[in-house]
């Protein structure tokens, strides 16, 4: 019989070496539940971030941007989905996640706590939004936890796909004429420090950080992340001719990185405690969503109840 230390020995030798943890593995019940909060709040983030997209679709400006956003929508839900099933391996169910989500125990990103208001938001959110989250989740397709690992594998290929959408939409407003172009620049200055604040706190302030490096769930901190995600968006701002609402922004040659201004992180904070600009009005809207579907839920559920009780004789006689 093998104790405690052993199998921590050998559950971090395995991680060490590469080797993916699947269900039945044993593992330390703080890398169960480390996982199971963030795989949950990275669902819970898929199903809120539809809310700020799914307000433009019925004012989307042409049926050919219409139907792209809606399929934009539409990945998102299917990536919640794949996410809860992930976190359903480790032995907890999906209601109780959405319960704690409804209930505000349970957190979702940040970003999500803003509003929609311009069109030039679905090219930001596209763009910004979900190109931070592609900084953070192609490390996450390496992660040591198996089914956490394979449903990122396809969910950044959509995101890759949703990322050049948006930027395709501040492009063609960039280029517009100049009340299109200030309607692209708006949407920049108002989503820019809330997509460096998606990475979460500092790493100073971050209190799961470096057990999840350890344990190889995440493959880089929250502050190299965000620099990564720096690094890569200035150009593509200057490139369309945005400029980014920072005064601070400045290429520091010795360190190959850009040098970038202070996050408000009392901002941050306030949002992440759920006084943010649109947390009431989301989370309002999810649990809405919730119960006007449970007849939905039910009538699967007896529908599936049923096909598994048929027997063959009976099918044969229908």
């Amino acid at each position: 019989m093998q104790n405690q230390e052993q199998l921590e020995a050998q559950f971090q030798a395995k991680i060490d070496a590469g080797i993916k943890i699947e269900p039945k593995d044993w593992m330390p019940k703080e890398y169960r539940k480390t996982l199971i909060r963030q795989i949950s709040q990275h669902a819970h983030s898929e199903i809120v971030g539809m809310l700020p997209e799914g307000n433009w679709v019925t004012r989307a400006p042409s049926l050919r941007r219409k139907a792209v956003l809606m399929a934009k929508i539409q990945d998102e839900g299917g990536h919640g989905l794949y996410l809860y099933s992930a976190a359903e391996t480790l032995d907890i169910d999906r209601d109780s996640l959405i319960q704690d989500l409804h209930s505000g125990k349970a957190k979702y990103s940040s970003i999500f706590n803003y509003p929609s208001i311009t069109w030039a938001d679905m090219g930001a959110i596209g763009w910004l939004v979900d190109g931070a989250a592609i900084m953070n989740q192609v490390m996450l397709c390496q992660t040591s936890y198996g089914p956490y690992a394979r449903a990122m594998v396809r969910i950044c290929k959509e995101e890759s796909f949703h990322q050049r959408q948006g930027y395709e939409i501040m492009l063609t407003l960039a280029k517009g004429s100049p009340a299109q172009k200030r309607m692209a620049q708006d949407a920049l200055n108002r989503w820019w420090w809330p997509s460096l604040m998606m990475f979460g706190p500092k790493d100073t302030d971050s209190t799961h950080s470096e057990t999840s490096i350890k344990w190889k769930i995440k493959r880089m901190s929250n502050d190299e992340l965000r620099q990564r995600f720096v690094d890569a968006t200035v150009p593509q701002a200057t490139l369309i001719g945005l400029k980014i609402p920072d005064d601070k922004l400045n290429w520091n040659p010795e360190r190959g990185h850009y040098d970038y201004g202070e996050i408000n992180w009392t901002e941050f904070w306030e949002v992440v405690k759920g006084n943010g600009p649109c947390n009431k009005e989301r989370l309002a809207q999810r649990v809405k969503a919730y119960e006007e579907g449970v007849w939905v839920r039910e009538a699967a559920l007896a529908y599936a109840e049923k096909k598994r009780t048929k027997s063959p004789i009976s099918e044969v006689l229908v």
